[in-house]
């Protein structure tokens, strides 16, 4: 196939697909490279960016999707008739903010860094897919460990855990690394 028709076979089943497809996935459908998978994906993302499109195509980590321009989302829930869901509460944002900067963590350290139990909020952002089991740590009892998802990229239009934006820095100017240290700080 050349390139051109790749670009438009690797369109049709994004489409299809409604959800993100690793790069992997592309190399055995197309029997293609890695590479050549990357450079069909960044040379359909510039047709996106350079047309009238009210589509992107949306990197996260390892896959790509097809998405909606943030622009349109208000017409979009308007013609599915899309009602809001409840956002999310200041603790679950909080837990969310400890986990995404330190991951994989420990309920017991988000607990520790919060001052307050976090059962129910870690369950709902399970729920709502923002966050996940990620394993255990090798501790008597074995905690569980918890991470971000691909969602959670999805939700706040991040590629990667890299575009986070920066933490604030303590009071000698230096970054502050670790969130129990910045509430610390704060205080």
């Amino acid at each position: 196939m050349t390139t051109k028709e790749l670009m438009k076979a690797f369109e049709a089943v994004l489409f299809a697909s409604g959800e993100p497809m690793s790069i992997d996935r592309f190399n055995q459908v197309f029997e293609i490279t890695p590479e050549k998978t990357v450079e069909i994906m960044d040379k359909l993302s510039k047709k996106y960016e350079e047309s009238d499109s009210g589509l992107k195509l949306v990197r996260m980590e390892n896959t790509y999707q097809i998405a909606t321009k943030n622009e349109y989302v208000s017409y979009i829930k308007k013609a599915f008739d899309i009602r809001r869901r409840t956002p999310l509460s200041s603790a679950a944002l909080e837990v969310l903010a400890v986990v995404a900067y330190n991951q994989p963590v420990t309920k017991s350290f988000i607990e520790q860094v919060r001052g307050v139990d976090c059962s129910g909020v870690v369950t709902t952002l399970i729920e709502k897919g923002l966050v996940e089991e990620r394993g255990r740590l090798e501790l008597p009892g074995k905690p569980l460990l918890y991470g971000t998802t691909k969602n959670f990229l999805r939700c706040f239009s991040l590629g990667d855990l890299s575009e986070l934006p920066p933490l604030p820095k303590d009071k000698n100017g230096e970054d502050v690394t670790d969130l129990g240290e910045q509430l610390t700080l704060d205080e």
